[in-house]
């Protein structure tokens, strides 16, 4: 059945990135919106099912290693004071207009701050597509963002486990919590430098096929799983910062290349597609209220707190604008949050779906308008 599965995405994906393309949108959106299309909402053709869910993590950690090989560190460094005011800004402001309204829609303060911590989040492996499209990914504003959308996601992650420890009950050390963060950036920063350059270099001589690039998918792999088993950091961060270690050494352009039909080929459409089968139109008519709200403040608070928080580092309107469009993605950072929401109590069942649905709604809206604002630098490739 799964193979059935394989045949289906790979070929709506492809169809319906292309239509989009020509449509004048990034080719991320249709492949995003045929995940609704083909998934259980609408036709039924592909069900959300554990190889699904692994074809779709393996494709959103290469993702980010991509776009980790292509971040010229540099340059994220340079904009690192405008990445931490992006990203405070995308915090802050999230959290200050959905959780009054969550106590308006009858929730308890508890369940009103996971709300706001939930759209807090911020996904930016869909910006990163959309970005690499348009040919602004390599810039001030695109290192700025990615920055950015690291930086977010680890500092939620922190608040939303303090939360927990208060909401829930979890036993958590709020100093281990954050010197665990901090010993697993310093363990990566001692392996990117003195481990991973003579790792790839002993692999590249092994005589068997593309030992250069298994050499390079393993070390991606393995640090994003240590820092998310051991360390709670999301695979995506392990990945990046593993790519970004990986591009400052002699094999960057030949594990780029080879890395990149990989995923584009086979399992990044599975990721596009796997955020489009959590939708779910039970009993959306009764909660009708609740989505469009929380879709209008979920898409303004990102837009302005990351926006202003750009124009505060010295952006134009024009980039501030930009970057904050690039962070109002929740994808699937934010799908997990609401999951662990629904187990613990601290997002009502009856608000589950609506809230998925606001999450793709913010996951839909950001290549349009990311591509509205900077327009197209370089020809498309997807």
């Amino acid at each position: 059945m799964f193979i059935f599965q394989i045949v289906i995405v790979l070929l709506a994906t492809k169809i319906a990135g292309h239509f989009s393309v020509r449509l004048g949108q990034p080719s991320v959106l249709g492949k995003i919106l045929v995940g609704i299309l083909i998934g259980p909402a609408m036709l039924g053709w592909v069900t959300d099912n554990d190889v699904m869910q692994a074809f779709s993590q393996i494709g959103v950690i290469l993702l980010m290693f991509l776009a980790g090989l292509e971040t010229d560190l540099e340059e994220l460094n340079a904009n690192m004071k405008g990445a931490v005011y992006v990203a405070i800004g995308g915090i802050i402001i999230p959290i200050a207009m959905s959780y009054p309204l969550a106590l308006a829609f009858g929730l308890t303060q508890g369940q009103a701050i996971f709300i706001g911590l939930t759209l807090a989040a911020t996904s930016v492996s869909i910006s990163v597509q959309t970005l690499n499209e348009i040919g602004w990914l390599k810039s001030k504003e695109g290192s700025t963002l990615l920055g950015a959308a690291v930086l977010d996601d680890i500092i939620v992650v922190i608040l939303l486990a303090i939360a927990m420890s208060f909401l829930v009950g979890d036993d958590v050390s709020i100093p281990a919590l954050l010197g665990g963060k901090v010993f697993f950036f310093v363990l990566l920063f001692v392996v990117a430098k003195w481990v991973i350059p003579p790792f790839l270099k002993a692999f590249s001589r092994l005589k068997v096929t593309e030992a250069l690039v298994s050499g390079a998918l393993v070390a991606c792999f393995a640090f994003a799983y240590i820092g998310e088993h051991y360390f709670g950091i999301a695979t995506i961060i392990g990945a990046f910062f593993m790519g970004i270690a990986i591009g400052r050494t002699e094999f960057k352009d030949k594990v780029e290349h080879k890395v990149e039909s990989i995923a584009s080929s086979l399992f990044v459409p599975f990721f596009f597609v796997s955020i489009g089968l959590s939708v779910t139109f039970d009993g959306i008519t009764e909660n009708i209220w609740f989505l469009v709200v929380f879709s209008i403040v979920a898409i303004l608070s990102k837009l302005i707190g990351s926006g202003l928080g750009a124009k505060l580092a010295g952006f134009s309107w024009r980039s501030s604008t930009g970057i904050g469009s690039g962070m109002v993605s929740r994808g699937e950072v934010a799908l997990i949050l609401a999951a662990m929401g629904l187990s613990s109590g601290l997002l009502p069942a009856e608000d589950y779906t609506p809230m998925v649905i606001v999450i793709i709604i913010t996951t839909i809206v950001t290549p349009p308008m990311l591509k509205g604002v900077f327009g197209v630098r370089e020809h498309y490739h997807s």
